[in-house]
This record gives C-alpha cells, sequence and structure tokens, in this order.
C-alpha cells in the first residue's frame, strides 16, 4: 500500500476494531471513521468516563464496547489495531489471530505507509533525550522532520503530507515493538536492564520485544548500540545491517567514544572530534551517552557543527533532572522520568553530593537489590512514599554499608506530604529530587502528570 488512502480502501466493507481511546489511537479512530470504515471501539472504560469523547466518535459513526469485558469476541472482527498497554500475548487478541483476524497496530501503520527515512530510538533509559537530540540535530541541519511515537504524539495524522526527503524520528517502547515487522532505517538501542516486568514477566521477552527496533533492517541500514552495556553489547552481533557502536568507557577502534575532553568518532573515513563535552549543558554522565548515540545515528546526515550548535543551547527534556526552583537555598529537581531503578541511579550519580531523594511508586516487579546500595552511597535523607515504599525501604535497609551511612528513611502517604517531609528536612545548599525509580500508575496517569504536579507542590513553597 503506497498512500494511505489505498489502505483505507483496501478496509472498505470490513469490521475493524480498535482497543483503546488513548493518545495513540484516538486519531486513527477518527481517521478510520471519516474515512467512511466500520470501526468498534473497545475501550476498558465504563460509557460514564468517556462519555464527552465518546458522543463524538458516536456521532462519527463508532460502535462501542465498553468496560470489564471490552476485549470479547475480538475475533468477530476483521481487522484489530491494538493499543500499546494491551499486550499481542493476550488470550483474546491470539484467539481472534487464530480466527483469520488481522491484529496489527498505529505504530505498525504508519512503518507500513511513512514514505521517508525513520530514525527510531529504543532502550530502558534515555530514549527520550536521545530522540529528541536527534530530532533537534536533523532541524539544525535544514531537514523537515517528524518526531513521535512513545514520545507522547502519533504519526499517522502527518503521514499524507510527508515527502520522501523528510526524516522521521520514533521513540518505541518494548509494547509497540513487540509485534513490529519493520524496523527503522536508523535504530538506537541506548541500553537494557530490567524493565516492566508486570507487562513482559520475564526478562527474556522483554529482549525479545526491544530486538524489533533492528532485526528487520535491510542493507544500508544503520544499528547504534552502546558498547559499555553488557546486553547491547552481545546484541550487536545479531544486527543484520551496519552497526555502530558507542562507549563513554572505551576508546574504540571504530564508533562514538570519548578522548581529551571530547566526543569523538572513527570510521571508514577517518578520526575527528565531533563534539567537546564542555559544550553538553546538561548535566550527568547518561546525557554524555545519550549524545554519543545520538551522534552515532546522524553520521553522514548532519554536519558536526550542526551538532555543537545544539549542545551550546539544549537545556533538557521535561521531566528529566529538570530544576525547578531554587528556595532559601535548596535546589529542587524534578526526574521523574526516572520509573526504573537504573534511571534513578543514573540521576544520582549526576549530582556530587548526598541529596534529598523522594521515591516510589508502583510496582513494575523490578528488584531495587542494586539501588539500596547506591542509595546508601549517594542519599542522606530518602522520603518515600506509593505502592512500593517497602520494598526500598528494604532494599536500602538490608544494604552493605547501610548501618554507618546515617541515612534517614522518611515514609509518607503522598507525593504532597512527600514534598513538605523533604522541604522540612532540608538546609541550605542541599538538592532536593524526585526520582521515584518506578511507574507513576500507583497514583497519577503517567510519570509527565507525577512531574508537573511535583513542580506545583515544590513552586507552592
Amino acid at each position: 500500500m503506497s498512500t494511505i488512502a489505498e489502505y483505507f480502501e483496501s478496509l472498505r466493507g470490513k469490521s475493524i476494531a480498535v482497543i483503546g481511546m488513548g493518545v495513540s489511537n484516538t486519531p486513527l479512530i477518527r481517521m478510520l471513521l471519516r474515512a467512511d470504515l466500520k470501526v468498534t471501539v473497545c475501550d476498558k472504560s465504563p460509557r460514564e468516563r468517556v462519555e464527552e469523547q465518546a458522543a463524538e466518535l458516536e456521532s462519527l459513526g463508532a460502535k462501542f464496547q465498553l468496560g470489564p469485558d471490552y476485549l470479547a469476541k475480538l475475533y468477530k472482527f476483521d481487522v484489530v489495531f491494538r493499543t500499546p498497554g494491551v499486550s499481542p500475548n493476550h488470550p483474546e487478541l491470539q484467539k481472534a489471530v487464530e480466527h483469520g483476524s488481522l491484529v496489527t497496530s498505529e505504530m505498525e501503520l504508519f512503518f507500513q505507509l511513512c514514505p521517508c527515512k525513520i530514525l527510531g530510538v529504543t532502550g530502558s533509559d534515555g530514549k527520550t533525550t536521545t530522540t529528541t537530540l536527534i530530532s533537534e540535530f536533523l532541524k539544525e541541519a535544514g531537514y523537515n522532520v517528524y518526531v513521535g511515537g512513545n514520545i507522547g504524539k502519533p504519526l499517522l495524522p502527518d503521514v499524507a503530507g510527508m515527502v520522501p526527503e523528510d526524516m522521521v524520528v520514533v521513540e518505541l517502547s518494548s509494547f509497540q515493538l513487540m509485534s513490529m515487522k519493520r524496523s527503522p532505517n536508523v535504530s538506537v538501542f541506548t541500553n537494557l536492564s530490567p524493565n516492566h516486568l508486570d507487562y513482559h514477566h520475564t526478562m527474556e521477552e522483554y529482549t525479545a520485544a526491544k530486538l524489533n527496533i533492528f532485526t528487520h533492517q535491510k542493507a544500508g541500514d544503520r544499528a547504534v548500540f552502546n558498547y559499555d552495556n553488557d546486553i547491547t553489547r552481545s546484541l550487536a552481533q545479531q544486527a543484520p545491517a551496519g552497526v555502530m557502536l558507542f562507549s563513554r568507557r572505551e576508546r574504540l577502534e571504530e564508533g562514538v567514544y570519548l578522548r581529551d575532553g571530547a566526543i569523538w568518532l572513527t570510521n571508514a573515513m577517518g578520526s575527528r572530534e565531533v563534539l567537546p563535552l564542555a559544550d553538553i549543558r546538561i548535566p550527568g554522565v547518561h546525557n554524555i551517552e545519550n549524545y554519543m548515540a545520538a551522534i552515532a545515528a546522524v553520521d553522514g546526515l548532519v554536519p558536526d557543527k550542526c551538532v555543537r550548535a545544539v549542545a551550546k543551547r539544549f537545556t533538557g527534556v521535561e521531566h528529566r533532572i529538570e530544576l525547578v526552583r531554587e528556595l532559601n537555598g535548596v535546589k529542587y529537581y524534578n526526574d521523574s522520568i526516572g520509573t526504573s531503578p537504573t534511571r534513578t541511579m543514573a540521576c544520582l550519580d549526576s549530582f556530587n553530593q548526598k541529596l534529598i531523594l523522594i521515591a516510589g511508586g508502583y510496582d513494575k516487579g523490578v528488584p531495587f537489590t542494586q539501588l539500596g546500595v547506591e542509595m546508601t552511597k549517594k542519599v542522606k535523607t530518602l522520603v518515600l512514599c506509593g505502592a512500593t515504599a517497602p520494598a526500598i525501604r528494604k532494599a536500602v535497609e538490608e544494604a552493605p554499608g547501610f548501618g554507618e551511612s546515617g541515612l534517614e528513611i522518611l515514609e509518607t502517604d503522598n507525593l504532597a506530604a512527600a514534598v513538605a517531609a523533604a522541604q522540612a528536612a532540608a538546609v541550605p545548599g542541599d538538592v532536593v529530587v524526585l526520582s521515584p525509580a518506578c511507574a507513576a500508575f500507583d497514583q497519577f496517569k503517567n510519570f509527565m502528570e507525577r512531574g508537573k504536579v511535583f513542580k506545583e507542590l515544590v513552586n507552592a513553597l
């Protein structure tokens, strides 16, 4: 199918189910309905919770399957668009496939129809900053750039206006990648560590989902891997196309690496200095790695001067070690993106003093053992809230050296109480950071809402 119009025409007369009325699928539902196709919207929310949205879609011709049984009898539909939040391994989706239904997704359809080069980013940490850097590099070089995917914007509504000379940069979660049958032209694998084990159940399934970022690549494509991460370094050997490695710890014979206070790149054309570290404005060694991954992705597409121009002005992405304010000599940072232990450990590494840390949230089934060890070294006061508070406390108290660390642990009922407790514990010169090491779903819709609430609480102090 070369155009979205031709694709929609191929669906004429077929019954279509779209699972979820979230950010990625609502624009898809509208597009299908405006093409005069038969669409049933399946969503777990009861009608009263989505009345306004449902009424709008109903006026366009949608039918609904809402509430607890929203996934019942999917096998009756010819085509089913899943939401990233529902695993393709769900029994109802499996039954639909067995009965001949085509199960796909908004992102899979976008990859099928996109007419231009796609650069995709996945990993356990660093996806959004790396995606944003790549897009900024490309914009600085003069390309017309579309940015979306897991970063918050569905791209399917834009596909009709795209031309081959454009560039698309997508952040891809394991949920999106799990059923992908196409890979980006340039894929970036920032790192891999245990995450989302509540959804994937095993590390093997989580890793297998991530592999789709590069396994369907073709000759002339490129896959970028983190050499310092044991898992991604080993996965690089499976890439079917060209490979570029990046390393903060090793000076590579070929790839992106550190040398003499700068990021260097060596390829078949030779070696060159790309970016002095002094030009990078965002804190943390993990952000140096994000720059290295992005530089590897755009090599050959973007002049080095464009990389340097972006670095000198780029101050980071919201909710990622974002300075909220300084009050009475205390700095408050929002790192709500810290949804895993490895993210929070990277945040702790970004400061050269012990922190007052607010942590805890939704339980994704990820262990906190190593995080507990790092907290005893880098945290002076730990303020816990959320469902995982007891598990994090246990990991810290069982960590070697906890007894001598002087680390104080406070437990609170909610984020507002946690901010108040952190302020009460702080003295001039202290740094207070929200970096929960957990998802936000126990008390918030997502990490963005949690970060916004945190900023409101801090600005109200």
